[in-house]
């Protein structure tokens, strides 16, 4: 069922499509941002148009926020969260949630963790409750018990994704070859066996006392909800957690990525190559630019690479790019999977002819509009769900201190041209790159070798 905004949204876009310009109507997420003396950043938009409610908090540490010899915390931390609090202890945070008719979940990256919560809006209350316990009363329930607890899962993640996982170990292998050492980015997000086993109860509830504060956490409010009660609930719950310390965070020097050829034998049937470039850090002005590159080379099935090596010459299984902006710095990456008996060179040579090929000749206008018009769809489908636009404002205010960004992000592919196209493929995309061929164990000879893009 399409939400009012949608209804509203959809029957504009029909009299006049959104990518035409100034007629275009604007699209508006109001939202109102509110800060409580102890720093915790609230805000709240609201949706009438069904009765429910979305909470998203994120708290801004990720992965990129830990040291050397301590990676993997961030995460480790997302599960250790869910272990219960002072006033809510373990399974309640789960039970009570599922009683009122809610769910909930977490997640991790480079830059933040993130928890959310959605269902009846008459379950707000609970839900803000819970977050605030586990924000304020943790510590106090912290053990060792459950801290092994969960390493052990954490443990059990990595190697069902990465260890025992068909190429999985990418994501060991690809990071450290593409950004400098010690650079944030430089390690998986899940970390280390090493580094999960080291972590110790005091290093654990060091992190916590450091980043779990209120004045590094942001709270979105999204659905059938009144601002005022919301803001009133917040600073009742809330208001009495004290704030955390000032935080450092990782300045990491500008680099230039070195061209480099890997090759790992794993339990797999066919070979898959990787190559992966140095792009830009969210919101840079050529951000919107590599995302419609991506689409380009193989978000559908009649985009250039998906086209000619899946369908075409048939050398390929599959097909995938994108394009990976961070707060700090960013990465273009593509992998393909090859057919059986088709070696990686094979692939290789399509994919760096079809980069060149794009550099040279730019897209096509009814490519670049298919490129814009996937983009938009994906957008507005996506803001039928509150939890989604909580989700958005939370990325849009994180990225530029700004909620509503809706608009700005459409007239972002908007503004970006043909010409625009060629010359960030050229920039980004024919530089030095990480090569990364993972072949059946026993079978080198099926991986890529090194040789420049003409």
């Amino acid at each position: 069922m399409l939400t009012r905004l949608m209804r509203s949204l959809l029957f504009s876009l029909a009299l006049s499509p959104l990518w035409a310009g100034a007629q275009s109507p604007r699209l508006r997420v109001p939202a109102t941002v509110d800060t409580l003396p102890n720093g915790l950043t609230l805000i709240v938009h609201e949706d009438h148009s069904v009765p429910t409610v979305a909470t998203n908090v994120w708290y801004l540490v990720g992965s990129g926020d830990e040291k050397v010899g301590r990676t993997g915390f961030a995460h480790l931390f997302e599960h250790v969260m869910f272990m219960g609090s002072q006033h809510a202890p373990y399974p309640e945070f789960d039970t009570r949630l599922e009683a009122s008719g809610s769910s909930n979940n977490g997640t991790t990256d480079e830059d933040r963790t993130a928890y959310y919560e959605w269902g009846p809006s008459n379950a707000l209350p609970l839900m803000l409750w819970l977050e605030a316990d586990r924000m304020g009363w943790l510590l106090p329930t912290m053990d060792q018990a459950k801290l092994d607890a969960q390493r052990d899962i954490v443990k059990n993640e990595r190697r069902q994704g990465v260890e025992n996982q068909p190429y999985g170990i990418s994501g060991d292998l690809i990071p450290p070859a593409l950004y400098p050492k010690g650079h944030p980015y430089s390690w998986n997000v899940i970390g280390s066996m090493a580094d999960l086993s080291a972590a110790s109860l005091d290093d654990v509830k060091g992190f916590f006392r450091t980043y779990y504060a209120p004045n590094n956490a942001v709270i979105v409010v999204a659905g059938a909800v009144k601002t005022d009660s919301v803001r009133r609930a917040v600073r009742r719950m809330f208001s009495d957690i004290p704030r955390g310390p000032s935080i450092t965070r990782p300045t990491p020097a500008p680099f230039t990525v070195r061209d480099t050829v890997m090759v790992a034998e794993d339990r797999v049937q066919v070979p898959r190559v990787y190559m992966s470039w140095h792009g830009v850090k969210s919101m840079h002005a050529d951000e919107a630019a590599l995302d419609l590159v991506a689409y380009l080379l193989t978000g559908a099935r009649n985009m250039r690479l998906t086209n000619t090596m899946v369908y075409q010459d048939e050398v390929a299984t599959g097909v995938t790019a994108y394009n990976g902006s961070k707060k700090l710095d960013g990465d273009f990456n593509l992998f393909a999977t090859a057919r059986p008996g088709k070696n990686l060179n094979e692939l290789r040579q399509t994919i760096d002819r079809e980069i060149a090929r794009l550099a040279a000749e730019g897209p096509t206008a009814r490519e670049l509009q298919q490129a814009r018009n996937a983009i938009e769809a994906g957008f507005l489908n996506r803001l039928e769900s509150v939890n989604a636009k909580a989700d958005r404002l939370q990325s849009y205010y994180f990225a530029t201190g700004k909620p509503d960004g809706f608009q700005d992000e459409l007239d972002r592919y908007q503004r970006v041209s043909a010409d625009d196209i060629k010359r960030v493929v050229n920039t980004y995309l024919k530089g030095p790159r990480v090569l990364l061929s993972i072949v059946p164990m026993g079978k080198k000879e099926l991986a890529a070798t090194r040789e420049a893009i003409q």
